[in-house]
């Protein structure tokens, strides 16, 4: 059975403006665990208390990868006393996308923090997709550049329908090594362009999805929505509506 987080990033205006109350609302809506994006400078010791006083449980961190080459140890030490193994790499600039070396530091990386007990993922988009390294797409060959015990995934499911791959083959392809996946909606625009909505009123088939993460394993399902058409905090409420829809209907999350 999988459980439901929400990525903070969704209501990262409200977590800036009120970091406190954003919390104890998106506890109140039903999630029971939350990946973060920023700390907005509250101690270790402070968002352990918060999580803890909302019964809240610290999913992941999705760290900059220039954060993670300066200051992987300080990063490690913070993310251990808020209770949290997973560190996320979330994006890389198109400068940033250097696959050779990329691929060399992950590795670098992902020793690191399986020498002190943590787990490092990637949080795919779709230019891993769109983009090859050899005869593979960026995103397979990542995975098979850098060993499972170095590096697992974070599949944002939206980014690989977007990009026109299956994002239920996907799941199954990664099977044993995908604790999380990420649950986003997505209409696509005429001009071609992404745009993110509440869960259920877009094109992504989430249900089909959820079965797939749910067969393999995965831990965790969680929220995200990277542009919110309505107030973020309305919005990640109506994905919770669906969620508690679909899981009335036996969709195999614990909410």
């Amino acid at each position: 059975m999988l459980q439901l987080g929400l990525q903070l990033y969704t209501v990262r205006d409200q977590m800036e403006q009120d970091f406190e109350g954003t919390l104890k609302k998106v506890a109140e809506l039903g999630y029971k665990g939350v990946e973060f994006h920023d700390f907005f400078g509250r101690s270790s010791s402070e968002v352990k208390k918060l999580l803890d006083e909302n019964g809240l449980i610290a999913i992941g961190t999705h760290t900059q990868y220039v954060d993670m080459l300066a200051n992987l140890d300080a990063i490690i030490t913070y993310n251990k006393e808020i209770g949290n193994k997973y560190i996320i790499v979330p994006y890389l600039s198109e400068e940033q996308r250097k696959w050779d070396e990329v691929f060399a530091n992950l590795k670098v990386l992902g020793e690191k923090c399986k020498e002190q007990d943590m787990v490092l993922l990637y949080h795919n988009h779709d230019f891993e997709f769109t983009e090859s390294y050899g005869d593979k797409t960026v995103f397979d060959a990542m995975y098979e550049e850098v060993p499972a015990s170095q590096l697992e995934v974070e599949m944002d499911t939206c980014w690989v329908h977007f990009a026109g791959f299956d994002p239920v083959e996907y799941v199954h392809n990664y099977a044993g090594r995908l604790p999380i996946v990420h649950w986003k909606d997505v209409k696509r625009q005429v001009d071609g362009s992404a745009l993110t909505v509440e869960l259920g009123h877009g094109e992504v088939d989430l249900a089909a999805i959820a079965e797939a993460a749910d067969q393999v394993g995965a831990e965790w399902i969680v929220v995200e929505q990277d542009i919110c058409q309505n107030p973020p905090l309305e919005s990640i409420a109506t994905s919770m509506a669906w969620v508690k829809k679909f899981v009335q209907n036996g969709g195999p999350i614990n909410v």
